[in-house]
């Protein structure tokens, strides 16, 4: 085996650990709390932002709409706080604020007058509305919405009886995209541009056909147009990364485009004088990963040109604020950083911890705002922190105005989090960031159980950023691993793409050189190892118990087992097999089964518990039996948990997370290790 090298260990985290106290129970998922979608004023005088709760009985997250006034910090519920409410949107002159909230029905956009408190309902939408955006004016609010639209069946039956109760009519399937992971089987239609007059009315339908357009709405400065991202073309259904920007008149009139390439444009936002428009986008490669780069339109004379910002990173714009500032957001070695970018490129660097709305995982989710004089509203994250509201002003320091989780996390003994790096075990000998959770009153010295626990994607990044599982499973006595092999992002293109058309490979042999430095740091007991991981994490996890019998046991959670049936049976299948492969599986099937789990069947030995949910239309639950029974067919110990409405995510639900956490530390428990002595 290759020697380890470890490199520049200063990536020790101070934050709070929690006071002494009890420790993390499962129970404690429904006392959580965090903050989302932080929205400052135009003044920056005030903030709103989603406060999110578990609600345990009705087993959901509840979201209420809370208002924070900066100058005093206090807050006060604008909104009832066990409802379901998001998106709030202030006006351009900070006097109303809209949202979308369901009361009693469907979701539908409500203003508040901010003076009088007064607030109204301006839809009666039977489908819920998204990515609301005022207009300049403050007259009129942009949406989109999915327009239902019927076709005629295929056979017309005979009348059945009145009071006949007969089975349900077959449906017919001719669609290449019809069903999607959390919606199920789609029903017939396109998502279009609406308006709706912000004193309330009928909404109005601004685009039309058969296009879909999608989340990002910019309106341009004299009203008259809205700036949307979609793909009109006629094989757009064939095309997955390939949208377009373009101009939707209010008032009759060619929809044009403004972006034309074949790769992704999106995520568009105007600049406060009117003339720029700032949006991410790529020139397409067909690359596993590629980084999204940063580009800016001249609405004066229709050119677009890429910011060379000097990161290799990819780059998306979330506000401009006056003076033409752009603010944007971007992930580097694990951390999500907020930065400043001028038109030439220059980058200034705001703050390193946006984070904390993936509460189960340390995915950087996380959202930030500008007001018009640059004061930024952020979701602040740090591994012992879930998401909280952090406000920023220019030239300063951030300051945290929320602290949601005092209550339940400062009672609470937390483990402490570490940030560790070593040498890939490959001929590459790549550098390696992970991160270490110790259990509540690690002692220095003794070797404790450890969990790989290892990230899903593959094209995603773990970082220092507050985990609920991870904190559980260290709760109970185990050391938690997580890291960024090879294929994360975060570490530019080439880093990401070590795995294109080669995954699983060497990313194995960066994930077993971490389990060897904590195991050669005498802090892991080799005897006491243990495996997980969900999706691309669930794949490295039978990847791995095919390659070593190191582990006691191991928890494979939504996992591709055998990439020909993934490919034809995912709900992204149009994606697959372009962007992960060389050919269709039919044309190399070899290759496709050379880098499946399945081809390593018969090398396991490890106790293995599948886990999957039932509605999973990613990596659909065919491919979770496919292992079990392969292992049961080869007499290895395998339990197989299915999880009853779950998609992909299988912890939408905190019932479900408590279920995933008891399922897998119930596995390792059974599977128990000797144990060393040191």
């Amino acid at each position: 085996m290759k020697t380890l090298h470890a490199v520049g260990l200063s990536l020790l985290f101070a934050a709070s650990v929690g006071h002494a106290g009890d420790k993390l129970s499962l129970s404690d998922v429904f006392e959580l709390e965090w903050a989302s979608d932080p929205q400052i004023s135009p003044d920056g005088a005030s903030i709103v932002y989603v406060r999110n709760a578990m609600d345990k009985m009705s087993d959901v997250r509840r979201g209420g709409l809370w208002m924070i006034d900066v100058r005093s910090g206090e807050q006060r519920p604008i909104t009832p706080t066990d409802g379901r409410y998001r998106s709030p949107r202030y006006s351009p002159d900070g006097n109303k604020l809209a949202y979308i909230g369901t009361e009693g029905g469907a979701a539908q956009i409500f203003v508040r007058w901010l003076d009088t408190g007064q607030v109204a309902q301006v839809t009666r939408l039977q489908q819920a509305p998204s990515s609301i955006a005022w207009s300049n004016d403050g007259s009129q609010i942009a949406f989109l919405k999915f327009v239902k639209l019927t076709k005629e069946p295929m056979v017309k039956l005979p009348a059945k009886p009145q009071g006949a109760k007969w089975a349900p009519a077959a449906q017919v399937i001719d669609r290449l995209l019809y069903r999607e992971d959390g919606r199920g089987y789609l029903p017939y239609g396109f998502t279009h541009v609406f308006v709706v007059p912000a004193e309330g009315g009928t909404a109005r339908q601004l685009t039309q056909g058969p296009h879909h357009y999608y989340p990002g709405l910019a309106w341009a400065a004299d009203d008259q147009s809205i700036f949307v991202v979609g793909n009109r073309r006629a094989d757009w259904d064939r095309e997955p990364l390939n949208t377009d920007i373009y101009r939707v008149p209010l008032e009759g009139g060619e929809v044009t485009v403004v972006t034309d390439r074949d790769g992704p444009d999106q995520a568009p936002v105007a600049s406060a004088d009117g003339r720029w428009l700032a949006y991410a986008g790529f020139d397409d490669r067909v690359l596993g990963y590629q980084n999204m780069g940063l580009y800016i339109h001249d609405l004066r004379n229709g050119r677009s040109r890429r910011v060379d910002t000097g990161l290799d990173r990819s780059v998306s714009p979330i506000a401009w604020a006056s003076r033409g500032r752009l603010f944007v957001r971007y992930d580097d070695r694990g951390q999500t950083h907020i930065a400043r970018v001028d038109r030439n490129g220059k980058v200034t660097n705001l703050a390193n911890d946006l984070g904390g709305e993936s509460i189960g995982r340390p995915y950087p989710a996380g959202s930030f705002s500008a007001s018009d004089a640059g004061v930024l509203a952020y979701v602040q994250t740090a591994p012992q922190q879930p998401a909280e509201v952090a406000l920023l002003r220019p030239g300063g320091a951030p300051r945290r105005l929320t602290d949601l989780n005092d209550d339940l996390l400062g009672q609470r003994e937390l483990g402490e989090v570490e940030g560790i790096r070593w040498r890939s075990s490959a001929a590459d000998g790549l550098e390696i960031d992970g991160w270490l959770v110790k259990p509540p009153g690690y002692e220095p010295g003794r070797a404790y159980p450890l969990i790989l626990e290892i990230h899903g994607g593959p094209f995603a990044n773990y970082g220092p950023r507050f985990s609920m599982e991870a904190q559980l499973y260290a709760a109970a006595g185990y050391l938690v691993l997580f890291a960024n092999p090879r294929g994360s992002t975060s570490y530019g293109e080439a880093f990401a793409n070590l795995i294109h058309h080669n995954y699983p490979g060497e990313d194995f042999d960066d994930l077993m050189a971490g389990v060897d430095y904590l195991v050669d740091q005498s802090m892991a007991d080799p005897e006491r190892l243990y495996v997980t991981g969900g999706s691309g994490g669930g794949v490295l996890a039978a990847w791995i118990i095919g390659k070593t019998r190191r582990f006691q046991a191991a928890v494979v959670a939504k996992p591709v087992i055998n990439w020909i049936s993934f490919t034809l049976t995912a709900d992204a299948y149009t994606y697959f097999y372009r962007y992960w492969f060389p050919d269709t599986p039919w044309n190399i099937p070899e290759t496709y089964f050379a880098r499946s789990p399945l081809s390593l069947v018969g090398q396991v030995e490890t106790p293995t518990m599948i886990l999957t949910g039932e509605a999973d239309y990613r990596t659909p639950i065919s491919e979770s039996e496919q292992y079990y029974q392969a292992l049961k067919l080869r007499d290895i110990e395998t339990v197989l948990v299915r999880v009853p409405g779950a998609s992909h995510g299988i912890v939408a639900r905190p019932s479900q997370m408590i279920s995933k956490v008891a399922h897998v530390l119930a596995w390792f428990e059974r599977h128990k290790g000797a144990g060393i002595e040191r």
